[in-house]
């Protein structure tokens, strides 16, 4: 489905969306307490995508969890769709937050961490990081500063694909 929302939209970061499917699904299947029929619900977990050109692959698998209509993929980054190259979260049902550029996911995360802390709540923040991102300064500060407050309710991924745009 990734190949054909990219198809069908004139091109999308496949390569970017297909290294991460995998763990999308896992989370999304096995890991994350979330409803899609309830994408706002207060005790769901929380996904950030830091590596925001992934978002076809994302909106792929948000759609077929049950977020929103399918159907709605034929549309992926036509103007008035509400499924950007970049997901927004004020327009996709399940987007938790809208990234895109790099190295701003993770210090949102630790934001939704820290503010579960605040609120007394035991819901998880997801946020799976891009390794080229990794190389950004605002990365590295928000690691230090969820290693600083012990955030145990927040879980990193990196997906170490080694195809940074530049190599």
């Amino acid at each position: 489905d990734i190949a054909d929302v990219t198809g069908w939209s004139g091109g999308a970061h496949i390569g970017g969306a297909l290294s991460m499917v995998d763990i999308l699904t896992l989370l999304y299947w096995k890991y994350m307490k979330v409803d899609p029929a309830n994408p706002k619900w207060a005790e769901r977990d929380r996904l950030v995508l830091s590596k925001g050109h992934g978002g076809v692959g994302h909106a792929v698998v948000l759609a077929h969890k049950g977020s929103f209509n399918p159907d709605e993929l034929r549309n992926f980054n036509e103007t008035g769709s509400m499924l950007g190259m970049h997901l927004d979260s004020l327009k996709v049902p399940g987007c938790e937050a809208s990234t895109g550029s790099m190295g701003h996911g993770l210090p949102q995360a630790v934001g939704m961490a820290l503010g579960a802390r605040v609120l007394k709540k035991d819901w998880k923040v997801y946020c799976i990081i891009g390794d080229g991102e990794s190389n950004e300064g605002s990365i590295w500060e928000a690691a230090m500063s969820a290693s600083h407050y012990k955030l145990d309710n927040l879980i990193v991924i990196q997906d170490r694909n080694h195809m940074m745009i530049d190599g």
